[in-house]
């Protein structure tokens, strides 16, 4: 545990033809940007009427990346986040009211982050198998992006969510044995396959999203949206000065040699 960052990950990004190591990324940012822009890409389907309202429940990076990528697709009038840590929420108030330039209002509980908005986020960090988001509290909202959690044994959001929803949107229908929250859902008998719908299946039109009632976009990630990131800013950064994209692989070797005492 580094810095408070208890773990450290990478995306190599190779080439496919010579297996060349082309670049390496980081890997954390690299996860809380794709998380971010999978659910604007899920937003665009999602029609609302006149300015938007948004409930944020956590107030780490990847709640920051979701806030970034709903005000890229919807007009948002204001929003509110909830973070058990007052002062991590009081913080994401002040920086994303700042950098977005629409009121964020931080606030004591999940329910009063998220009651009567019409967008709501869910990117905590889910620790249990009892939610944080409860379906009742959700009458007003038309978007609901839970992304916090992909573990089997715990679950983010109420297994109502699915049930009062009209569609859900999965990153793929693996999903649907991976999060804890749909595999409750699924064994409640709440998300039938015919409700479900992945986010490829929307964005080329061979499902469509009701034009009204609730949306679930319940995201657990996929290695096609790393890799498609990845290689987004390999080509954006590549021949940019003071850019290193990959070490040299021999270089790296011999660090190892010597390391090993060979």
């Amino acid at each position: 545990n580094i810095n408070g960052i208890g773990a450290r990950y990478v995306v190599l990004l190779y080439s496919l033809k010579d297996g060349e190591l082309l670049a390496v990324l980081d890997g954390r940012l690299i996860t809380d940007l794709r998380t971010g822009a999978a659910s604007g890409v899920a937003a665009r389907r999602v029609l609302l009427t006149g300015a938007a309202t948004v409930g944020l429940v956590g107030s780490g990076n990847q709640a920051r990346t979701q806030l970034e990528s709903l005000a890229a697709v919807y007009d948002i009038d204001s929003a509110a986040v909830y973070s058990p840590t007052v002062a991590n929420r009081e913080a994401f108030a002040a920086e994303m009211s700042m950098k977005l330039g629409f009121p964020v209002t931080p606030m004591g509980s999940a329910e009063a982050a998220v009651r009567g908005r019409q967008v709501v986020a869910t990117a905590s960090k889910a620790r249990d198998a009892e939610p944080v988001l409860r379906a009742e509290w959700l009458k007003d909202c038309r978007l609901l992006c839970a992304v916090g959690n992909t573990r089997r044994q715990f679950a983010e959001v109420d297994v109502a969510c699915f049930r009062n929803a009209g569609v859900v949107i999965v990153d793929s229908m693996h999903a649907l044995e991976e999060a804890g929250e749909l595999r409750q859902a699924v064994a409640a008998g709440a998300l039938p396959a015919t409700k479900c719908a992945t986010l490829a299946e929307v964005v080329t039109g061979a499902k469509s999203v009701p034009s009204e009632g609730l949306v679930v976009f319940k995201s657990v990630g996929m290695a096609l949206q790393d890799l498609a990131l990845a290689a987004h800013y390999y080509e954006r950064l590549a021949g940019r000065p003071g850019t290193v994209m990959a070490p040299d692989v021999a270089s790296l070797r011999d660090r190892g040699k010597v390391l090993a005492g060979a």
